[in-house]
């Protein structure tokens, strides 16, 4: 190498270097609870620069351009917006965070895709299987990474019983998984319609929806009261479990779902969602089982929501809180793993409001990953079809509980075998003017 070809070659090297620590560009669209959870855990882990926030409620998006504004290196408020068209119209953003409503995750994301922007979408990752579909063809078509909010594949106590119990086959043969929660999460309250407050704009906060008389339960954060906006406790519980066991035991679609359940007890509220569901995943020599109930005790309290995995050998207990294995062999030695915490490292987790401390570590873990994959253009570790492979079972659970059978999944053609009533049921219809998305045309 001569040396006008050595200084060229070391300025390019330079240029990239200083074009790879020019700080992210990062911008929210759902700027409520989990929203900031997200994006304030990513300000934690990187210098990246918050340049634009989105809501439909004016009130949410004050605040979180007061805390980002505090939070960030730069000190800068961020640009608001109630449209997130118009907030990628701006072409200004290398990430996009989106923590709305289920019903708002599809059309957001797949626009941010063709913008040529990496993504962190919080599950479940639609509230239909075409919506899916979608949005994973508009995440390869546009080589997008695209990291799902499942986090429990970053909690650090759930990757030590993943590799120090399971990868070591301390379970032995597992027939049975069963995963479920217990909390009582369900609305109960009946309030009277009201027109919507001030801040919030009802009509684009609806979207695609069907739209519903507005009142107090529909926002903020209870909107997952009505199967209008989500899948139930299921499309928001079960697809954290049921996506946490697929990836600890290496598993892909189940062959066929199950499903029953419905309003059994708390007959009174306005909610529309179950309060009592159970769901059979089918994969085969291992069968995933979901039980939700949303009164009475749990039958473990130190296991309200999470997972326990049945062997021969022993039994796993996992939750976001803890892991306990218990081994079935006399002499055996049990172990007992407690929920990291790194309220030292980041003090602010102390005093942040509504933050799920216990939660932070998993998603610091998770933005670290995606970032490490914007970097390398690899698949993070809940790709965006790891994140529909747990939706749509989800979602063909509800299916089943619906129509009252049990249904058999066909993974290439996205289709439930030999059941055209069933088929109908894999998209919503979309209230106009909002268009739903097609596979194959994103």
């Amino acid at each position: 190498m001569n040396r006008r070809t050595f200084l060229s070659a070391s300025a390019a090297l330079s240029l990239e270097a200083q074009m790879d620590s020019k700080p992210k560009r990062v911008g929210l669209i759902g700027s409520g609870w989990y929203g900031k959870a997200d994006l304030l855990r990513l300000i934690q882990v990187s210098p990246v620069e918050v340049v634009s926030l989105c809501d439909a409620d004016k009130n949410m998006l004050e605040g979180a351009a007061e805390i980002v504004a505090s939070r960030q290196k730069s000190g800068k408020r961020p640009r608001t917006f109630t449209d997130y068209r118009q907030m990628i119209a701006e072409k200004d953003l290398d990430i996009a965070l989106i923590a709305t409503p289920d019903h708002w995750h599809a059309l957001p994301m797949i626009e941010a895709c063709k913008a040529g922007i990496d993504l962190y979408l919080q599950k479940p990752i639609s509230v239909d299987i075409v919506e899916g579909q979608a949005m994973l063809e508009a995440a390869r078509k546009y080589k997008r990474v695209v990291q799902v909010g499942t986090q429990r594949r970053s909690t650090p106590h759930l990757i030590e019983a993943r590799d120090r119990i399971l990868r070591e086959n301390k379970l032995g043969n597992i027939g049975v998984v069963e995963i479920y929660c217990y909390y009582h999460m369900r609305a109960r309250a009946n309030p009277p319609d009201a027109p919507p407050p001030a801040n919030l704009d009802y009509e684009m906060w609806t979207g695609p929806a069907l739209m519903r008389p507005y009142n107090e339960l529909v926002h903020p954060r209870r909107w997952r009261a009505f199967m209008e906006y989500g899948n139930g406790i299921v499309g928001d519980m079960c697809i954290h479990m049921l996506d946490m066991v697929r990836w600890m035991l290496d598993l892909g679609w189940p062959k066929s779902i199950s499903s029953t359940g419905g309003i059994l007890v708390e007959k009174s509220s306005k909610a529309n969602i179950s309060d009592t569901q159970t769901a059979t995943f089918d994969f085969g020599n291992l069968k995933v089982i979901w039980n939700h109930r949303t009164y009475g005790h749990p039958p473990d309290p130190a296991y309200p929501w999470g997972a326990t995995f049945y062997g021969d050998k022993g039994t796993l207990k996992a939750s976001v809180m803890s892991y306990d294995f218990l081994p079935f062999e006399k002499g055996g030695q049990a172990v007992h793993k407690d929920v990291t915490y790194e309220l030292e490292q980041y003090p602010e987790d102390k005093t942040e409001k509504d933050l799920e401390r216990h939660v932070a570590p998993a998603i610091r873990g998770h933005m670290r990953d995606l970032l490490a994959n914007i970097a390398s253009r690899g698949k993070p570790v809940a790709d965006i079809e790891q994140g529909h492979i747990s939706t749509a079972s989800c979602i063909v659970a509800n299916m089943s509980m619906k129509l009252g059978r049990s249904l058999t999944w066909d993974p290439v053609k996205h289709r439930v075998v030999g059941d055209d009533e069933a088929n109908r049921l894999l998209r919503r219809a979309y209230r106009k003017p909002w268009v739903h998305p097609e596979p194959g045309r994103v």
